[in-house]
């Protein structure tokens, strides 16, 4: 499938999304996504090539699901900040989260934001969260590849919006299915915040 970007009120959005088994028929009916694949070094790799071989959009939305055992599931919510919680250096004295030698906080607020869409913060890292996992984590939701897209974004000044539908978290997961379960339902609730999304760019209400 080749990803395309979708012209918004003059404006070109790119949106990215980790694997199809995320993008089902109200999403088609929208947009043609980038796939870019599962994890923060595939997400990280595959956006960068994109933008280094293509026009540079002018937005970036990056969405999809992502656990929580605080959410409602199957809920979506904007993102409102990203930590990377994979990152810690702390046995040499850099605060946990933080990358080292990189001039950047270890939970960061993304500035663009959707009306009338809730919003929760999104740790990042390379493993499913789980049970009492939850506990260790400084987010109300977790995925495996906003951190990344945010940092590609960042080096090649392109804003981002975060949208995720909570799949799994209520229960500890053991299964593919207790990811997938949700997967269609959180496909037309997505639809509807793209929905908003576009909508505010069209009244000026989301500008950047």
């Amino acid at each position: 499938m080749k990803p395309e970007m979708k012209l918004v009120a003059g404006h070109r959005i790119l949106y990215v999304m980790a694997t199809l088994a995320e993008y089902h028929e109200a999403l088609k009916a929208r947009f043609c996504p980038l796939i870019c694949q599962v994890g923060p070094v595939e997400a990280a790799l595959h956006l960068s090539q994109y933008l280094a071989t293509h026009e540079k959009p002018d937005l970036i939305v990056s969405l999809g699901s992502a656990g929580s055992a605080v959410l409602e599931q199957a809920k979506v919510y904007q993102v409102s900040s990203v930590s990377y919680r994979d990152m810690d250096a702390s046995s040499f004295g850099f605060e946990k989260g933080t990358t080292p030698f990189l001039d950047l906080p270890a939970e960061v607020k993304l500035s663009h934001h959707i009306p009338n869409i809730a919003s929760a913060r999104l740790s990042t890292g390379a493993n499913v969260v789980s049970g009492e996992a939850y506990k260790s984590v400084d987010a109300e939701m977790v995925d495996m590849e906003t951190w990344a897209i945010m940092r590609v974004c960042m080096v090649f000044d392109v804003p981002l919006v975060g949208l995720r539908g909570i799949s799994d978290g209520a229960e500890p997961v053991s299964e593919y299915s207790d990811w997938s379960r949700y997967l269609k339902v959180i496909d037309e609730q997505l639809a509807e915040a793209v929905d908003s999304l576009e909508t505010a760019i069209a009244n000026a209400e989301l500008t950047f």
